[in-house]
């Protein structure tokens, strides 16, 4: 089949596409747009409770933060702990049997006291949940996140089928990849803005399709992981005597927190300690690394009884594939090329509704010319 006789056929899957998914698109887009500089705005807010007064102690053992919390009937998931001394810990409760889950809350970890929640963390979970949700309900185990997928697999169709349909005589003019024509009018106007601004951000739009599909579909993330990364070593199990010295011993994040000093030293600006959820004593550990760009981290398991660390995930020891999957998200939002790349991906995806209402504008426009010429032809028969 001939490129020409193709056309009408990507025309059409390109239209209809745009068309059924224009909502959700638009919406993902723009909510999408809205946190792409979440962190530095919650950082903003946030300056005046996160940001401490030099204390002449020493800080609060972990486990007595953590049980002065859990005495307060909240059962605490995660603590962060900075490693400035003038800077909060932040704590995330789990679920309660409701599903519903308390807000964050900022401590000083010298003194247990709680400084607030954070600012604007209930407007940007509503925002998450509605880019990657759209609100309905099951959250990442309802339909959202199904149709959310679909909409990415078909914005994907269309950035390959547009790119087609686009294909200029000229391939090697960058003014006819590029510049729209601002002197024409109408249908004309509409198709020139549609094409060429489609072009500036096909690139962009292709890494958010790529990256975000990574959240939508197990499928997905599985093929990724067994394209990009190495096939997983099998580990030496650990000393079980060591392990089960203690079996009646208490989890212990303070021995959690030597171990991680103990193996990173001072090469980490914070530390996420996720508590186990069941019987299991393992505490998982993410690590900010100071000497990388945001976002790069260190993953550990560290027993929680024995302190004994059970696998070590090291960012600096990852090939390129793992990597860009440790960093799917930062790749997603643009934050790894830094704040340039941030604000290229919020432009971009700002620019979304643009799509929708030219498309549709060129598909009333094209239906409306069928009409007349089918009137036409019938006048002349």
């Amino acid at each position: 089949m001939r490129v020409p006789a193709l056309k009408p056929i990507l025309l059409q899957l390109h239209s209809v596409a745009g068309l059924v998914l224009a909502a959700v698109l638009v919406l993902v887009a723009l909510t999408g747009a809205v946190m792409s500089f979440e962190d530095e705005i919650r950082g903003a807010l946030d300056a005046g409770r996160v940001q401490l007064a030099p204390h002449a102690g020493s800080r609060m053992p972990l486990d007595a933060l953590i049980a002065k919390l859990q005495a307060g009937g909240d059962p605490v998931a995660s603590i962060t702990m900075p490693r400035s001394a003038a800077s909060a810990a932040e704590v995330r409760f789990a679920r309660k049997p409701d599903h519903t889950r308390p807000a964050p809350l900022y401590l000083d970890p010298y003194t247990g006291e709680s400084l607030g929640h954070p600012a604007a963390d209930a407007f940007f979970a509503t925002v998450r949940k509605l880019h990657r949700w759209l609100l309905l309900p099951g959250d990442g185990n309802g339909y959202g996140r199904t149709i959310t997928g679909v909409a990415a697999l078909g914005l994907l169709a269309m950035l390959l089928t547009g790119l087609v349909l686009r294909w200029p005589h000229r391939p090697g003019s960058i003014k006819v990849w590029l510049k729209p024509h601002w002197q024409l009018r109408g249908r004309g106007l509409h198709r020139s803005l549609h094409a060429v601004i489609g072009t500036w951000v096909l690139l962009l739009y292709l890494i958010m399709t790529l990256t975000g599909l990574w959240w939508s579909f197990d499928w997905y993330k599985t093929a990724a992981t067994w394209l990009l990364a190495r096939s997983p070593v099998t580990m030496q199990p650990p000393n079980r005597a060591a392990v089960t010295a203690a079996p009646s011993a208490a989890i212990s994040l303070d021995r959690v927190w030597a171990t991680l000093v103990a193996e990173r030293g001072d090469r980490f600006e914070a530390a996420r300690l996720t508590l186990p959820s069941g019987r299991e004593g393992t505490v998982r550990v993410r690590a900010w690394l100071t000497d990388a760009r945001d976002g790069a981290h260190d993953e550990f398991r560290i027993d929680g009884r024995s302190g004994q660390v059970l696998s070590a995930d090291i960012y600096a020891d990852k090939t390129i594939g793992e990597k860009v999957l440790a960093r799917v998200l930062d790749i997603h939002r643009g934050s790894i090329f830094g704040w340039p790349g941030q604000l290229l991906f919020m432009l971009a995806a700002a620019a979304m509704p643009l799509f929708g209402v030219t498309g549709v504008l060129l598909y009333l426009s094209r239906r409306r010319h069928q009409r007349m010429q089918r009137a036409a032809r019938a006048k002349v028969g």
